[in-house]
């Protein structure tokens, strides 16, 4: 694939389900079914890492979400879901938000945006996730909130999900209780987040545990779709999808690592921070050593070419490393300071279809 699949920030993107749905001046988009736009009440429900490439091979083991009405639409930059989820709660573009990636640079540290950490511990109380990102979520609307429990007083949250009433669910099983009890209470619009499918993903790659997933996540949406009352709808939509990398780490060339002073982002899209005065070398290095894997852009050529919607804010800006090392092959870019409990084999972050493209999907009761 010669270019990156770029988000259609002005159409069918993730960052415009949520104005669409909530905003009464934005103009019905023709990527959103009508029965979404005509309910009653809406359930909007993100399946964490299903990409419709993903989806679509696997139809047969999905009857549910297979007959839903809908079709593909975009992902953010990067593919990932710190900046993925904000996008899709505050409407907005990574470069309006400012959540730019998963690991981010901030004053010569990084943070773990999921985590809300860096390798001090706890930045909670250093780095403010309600300053770090202070725009509105849901259009100002505190909808009902329906996620794992555990992460509603994490720091992400606060980040993106702020002035929501959340409801917590530890299992699936629970999730569907929620869902019903905020229908039943006359909710017009509930969100509901699901982090299942993503977790496998990770941890097994795209085979057989994968696909007992994607079975279990389809009973889970035919159960939220049983307990619709009539004139309401589901709406499905994804993060980002998957590429499953195995063990295809590439390090990077010693004319590469030489010139970087730290690394930010993840394994499919590293920000490299170079050293002092070295941004260009780094990037002639870098287009040299790895264009065979990946895309590299300096910074401003990813402002340029869009990467991050129409407007960047000084702080997103800053929050950029100088070159983006981008994988368009299925591999993964190792960054001995990106570490975990384990081994992933999945992963996403970067522009190819497999991870931009995402089901935007509908169901009535």
């Amino acid at each position: 694939m010669d270019k990156p699949v770029l988000p259609d920030y002005a159409g069918a993107c993730i960052s415009n389900i949520v104005p669409a749905l909530l905003d009464g001046s934005v103009e019905p988009p023709s990527w959103l079914p009508d029965a979404a736009l005509e309910a009653d009440q809406v359930v909007l429900l993100v399946l964490d890492g299903l990409g419709w490439d993903q989806l679509q091979e696997r139809l047969h083991l999905a009857p549910t979400l297979a007959g839903m009405a809908g079709s593909r639409i975009t992902s953010v930059s990067p593919s990932t879901t710190a900046t993925a989820l904000t996008s899709i709660a505050t409407g907005l573009t990574p470069g309006e938000h400012g959540v730019v990636g998963y690991r981010v640079a901030v004053d010569h540290e990084v943070l773990n945006i999921l985590r809300w950490s860096t390798p001090d511990g706890d930045a909670r109380k250093r780095i403010d996730p309600h300053a770090f990102q202070p725009n509105a979520a849901f259009c100002s609307q505190r909808p009902c909130i329906v996620t794992k429990a555990e992460f509603v007083s994490s720091g992400f949250s606060g980040a993106h999900l702020s002035e929501v009433r959340f409801n917590g669910y530890r299992v699936p099983s629970t999730l569907v209780v929620e869902v019903r009890r905020a229908l039943r209470a006359g909710e017009p619009f509930v969100y509901a987040y699901y982090d299942g499918i993503d977790k496998v993903a990770h941890e097994y790659g795209l085979a057989d545990h994968y696909d007992a997933e994607l079975r279990s996540v389809d009973r889970l949406v035919g159960d939220i779709l049983a307990e619709l009352p009539r004139g309401a709808a589901l709406v499905i939509t994804a993060d980002h999808g998957q590429v499953d990398v195995g063990d295809n780490l590439v390090e990077l060339h010693p004319d590469v690592a030489a010139q970087v002073s730290f690394q930010s982002g993840e394994g499919r899209f590293r920000w490299l921070h170079a050293r002092p005065g070295r941004a260009i070398a780094l990037a002639e290095a870098a287009r040299v050593h790895h264009s065979d894997t990946g895309w590299v852009r300096l910074r401003e050529e990813t402002v340029e070419e869009g990467w991050w919607g129409e407007r960047v804010t000084d702080a997103a800006r800053e929050r950029l490393g100088d070159v983006a090392l981008v994988a368009r092959e299925p591999v993964s870019y190792n960054d001995v300071a990106d570490t975990g409990p384990f081994n992933l084999i999945g992963r996403h972050g970067s522009l190819t279809p497999a991870e931009m493209y995402v089901p935007l999907l509908v169901g009535e009761a």
